[in-house]
C-alpha cells in the first residue's frame, strides 16, 4: 500500500543509504592491494621534483611555443601513467615536474622525446670490442682531445651526422667500428629521418646499420600494452596505424618478408623483429626488454605524442613532506574546530534536531572518506591542502542544508501545524531551496575546476564532490530521520525537539483561527 500523498517510507531511504555505504566500503576493503587510505598530494606526503633542460641543435634558447607544447604533452603523459597530483611548470628553458609519492622513477623518464620511427635493418652486428672505440659519433683523435678542445654540442651533432648518417658506405663501416653504445648519443632527438643511421639497441648489445625512415611515428593511431602469454612470454606494445601509415606498413611487410624492421625510439633500436608474414591489417608489435611498467610507460608516451624538443635531466630531488604534515595538522585542527562549533550550535539551538545534524555530518564524512579512497585508486586523485580546504568549506554547505530544512519546519509549526504534519510540508519547500543552493555551489566548483590550474583544481574537486554527497545525505538520511522522529511520541515532544516556544506560538495561532472561525459561524439572535 502506497503512503499518503506527501509522506515517505523512511526505512526504504535509510536502507538505500546503508546499501551505498556497504557497497563503497566493500570496494575499499576487498578490491585493490593498496591500504584503505586516501592518496595524498606532494605537500602532504612528499615526492620528487625533476628539472628537465631543453637542448636545441643550434644551442639557441627554445621558443616559448615549443616549451608550452612540450609541457602540455608531458602533462598528458603524467595523466596517462596514472601519476596524479603532479605539476608541470616552465622556468626559462627548463620544465619542472613535481610528482607526489613514490612515482619519482616514472617522473625521471617523462622527458624522453619519444620520436619513434621505422627503419629497415641493413645490418645487425654484435656490439663486441671494436678497434678505435670512442664516444658516439666521434673519431679516436677527437676522443683524445683535451677537455677544453672538446667540440660544442652543435659541433658534436654535426660530426655524428657526417659519420653515422653518411651515404658513403666506407664511413658507415667506420661509424660501426667507432660507435660506443655506452656513451651519451648526441643524435638523440636530432637524427635526420631521410638518411641512413648507425646506432645501438637499448641494452647496448647490438649495433645496427639502418636505412632511412620509411614510416614516421606520427602515423601511429594508438599504442596499448601487450601482456605476456604462453606463446609470447614477454611484455610488449601493440601499435595500430592511421591513414597512409596502414598502407605503408602493409607494403613494407609484403616486400620484405624474411628481413628485419627496426623500431627506433630516440635513435635507439627498441625492437628489430623479423617480418615473417605480410601485416595487412595496419598493426605492429614492439617487443624487447620490457616489464609491465616500462611497457606501459612506452605505450602512453607514444600515444600522447613526441616532444618538440630534446631534454636533458639536470636535477632530481626528493621533496620533504615535513612542512605539509604541519599544515595538514593545522587543517585537521581547523576542520575539527569547525565541526565542534557546528555541533554546539546545533545542539543549543535545535536539541534533538541538532543530534540528527551531527549524525548526518558523521555519515557524510564516512561517505566522503570511502569515495576519496576509491578515487585515489581509480582516477589517481590525491588529497592536498587546497583539497582539505574544500572539505572544510563543505561543512558549512552541508550544515546550511540542515538549517534551511529545520527553519522551514519551524515556520510550519508557527502557523499552527503539529510537528508530524509540518514535516512533509516543510520538506517540500525546503528541498527546492537546498537543490538550488547546491546547484549554484556545484556549478561554481565545476567552473573553477575547468579554469584553474595546479592545486586549485584539488580545492574545486573536493568542493564539488562534497556538494553532491551533501544532497545524498540530506535526501537519504536527514529527511527520513526527521520523519521517523515526527512519528515517535517521545521524540516529537516539544521539550525533546527544542521546538517548545515555536509550538506555543503555533498553539496561539491555531486558537486564534478557531475563535475567528467560531465567531464567523455564529449568527446573531433576532430581537
Amino acid at each position: 500500500m502506497a503512503p499518503p500523498a506527501g509522506q515517505i517510507r523512511p526505512g526504504r531511504y535509510l536502507a538505500i543509504f546503508a546499501l551505498i555505504i556497504v557497497g563503497i566500503y566493500s570496494l575499499v576493503f576487498f578490491t585493490g592491494n593498496q591500504k584503505p587510505t586516501p592518496e595524498l598530494g606532494i605537500d602532504l606526503q612528499g615526492g620528487t621534483r625533476v628539472t628537465l633542460t631543453a637542448r636545441t641543435p643550434n644551442g639557441q634558447p627554445p621558443s616559448q611555443e615549443s616549451l608550452k607544447q612540450a609541457r602540455q604533452i608531458i602533462e598528458q603523459r603524467v595523466n596517462g601513467l596514472g601519476v596524479s597530483g603532479s605539476e608541470v611548470t616552465t622556468s626559462g628553458r627548463n620544465l619542472v615536474i613535481t610528482v607526489p609519492g613514490k612515482q619519482g622513477e616514472q617522473a625521471k623518464q617523462l622527458g624522453q622525446t619519444a620520436e619513434l620511427n621505422f627503419r629497415k635493418v641493413v645490418q645487425a652486428i654484435p656490439a663486441g670490442a671494436a678497434s678505435g672505440r670512442g664516444p658516439a659519433g666521434t673519431t679516436p683523435q677527437q676522443a683524445q682531445q683535451p677537455p677544453g678542445d672538446q667540440p660544442s654540442q652543435e659541433e658534436a651533432i654535426a660530426q655524428a651526422k657526417q659519420l653515422r648518417q653518411s651515404t658513403d658506405q666506407k664511413k658507415l663501416v667506420q661509424a660501426v667500428q667507432q660507435l660506443d653504445c655506452s656513451a651519451p648519443d648526441p643524435l638523440r632527438g636530432n637524427a635526420d629521418p631521410k638518411k641512413p643511421l648507425v646506432t645501438c639497441n637499448q641494452d647496448g648489445t647490438q649495433k645496427f646499420v639502418l636505412g632511412p625512415v620509411f614510416l614516421p611515428g606520427d602515423k601511429i593511431d594508438d599504442a596499448t600494452v601487450k601482456s605476456p602469454t604462453q606463446k609470447a612470454p614477454q611484455w610488449g606494445v601493440n601499435l595500430s596505424f592511421k591513414g597512409e601509415g596502414k598502407k605503408t606498413w602493409a607494403d613494407f611487410t609484403s616486400q620484405n618478408v624474411g628481413k628485419q624492421a627496426a623500431f627506433v625510439l630516440d635513435t635507439q633500436v627498441v625492437s628489430a623483429p623479423k617480418v615473417n608474414t605480410p601485416q595487412l591489417n595496419g598493426t605492429a608489435q614492439i617487443t624487447g626488454q620490457f616489464n609491465q611498467q616500462s611497457a606501459t610507460q612506452l605505450a602512453n608516451t607514444l600515444k600522447y605524442g613526441s616532444l618538440p624538443l630534446a631534454f636533458d635531466q639536470s636535477a632530481a630531488e626528493t621533496v620533504s613532506p615535513t612542512l605539509g604534515i604541519a599544515s595538514m595538522e593545522a587543517a585537521l585542527l581547523a576542520g575539527g574546530i569547525g565541526l565542534a562549533l557546528v555541533a554546539v550550535y546545533s545542539l543549543f539551538y535545535y536539541r534533538m534536531l541538532g543530534l540528527l545534524t551531527i549524525l548526518s555530518l558523521g555519515l557524510s564524512g564516512l561517505v566522503v572518506y570511502g569515495v576519496l579512497v576509491l578515487f585515489g585508486r581509480w582516477i589517481g586523485f590525491t588529497l592536498d591542502l587546497p583539497g582539505m580546504a574544500g572539505f572544510i568549506i563543505a561543512i558549512g554547505i552541508t550544515a546550511d542544508s540542515f538549517i534551511v530544512f529545520f527553519e522551514r519546519l519551524k515556520d510550519e509549526i508557527r502557523e499552527g501545524r503539529t510537528f508530524r504534519s509540518a514535516v512533509p510540508r516543510s520538506w517540500a519547500r525546503a528541498k527546492r531551496t537546498i537543490l538550488s543552493a547546491d546547484a549554484v555551489s556545484f556549478l561554481a566548483a565545476a567552473v573553477l575546476y575547468v579554469l584553474a590550474v595546479g592545486q586549485v583544481k584539488g580545492f574545486a574537486f573536493t568542493l564539488g564532490m562534497s556538494t553532491v554527497l551533501d544532497l545524498i545525505v540530506v535526501f537519504l538520511v536527514t529527511h527520513p530521520l526527521v520523519v521517523l522522529a515526527s512519528r515517535s511520541k517521545f521524540l516529537s515532544k516539544p521539550s525533546v525537539t527544542g521546538l517548545g516556544a515555536v509550538q506555543r506560538m503555533g498553539d496561539r495561532a491555531r486558537a486564534a483561527r478557531k475563535r475567528k472561525t467560531d465567531a464567523s459561524s455564529t449568527t446573531p439572535k433576532e430581537a
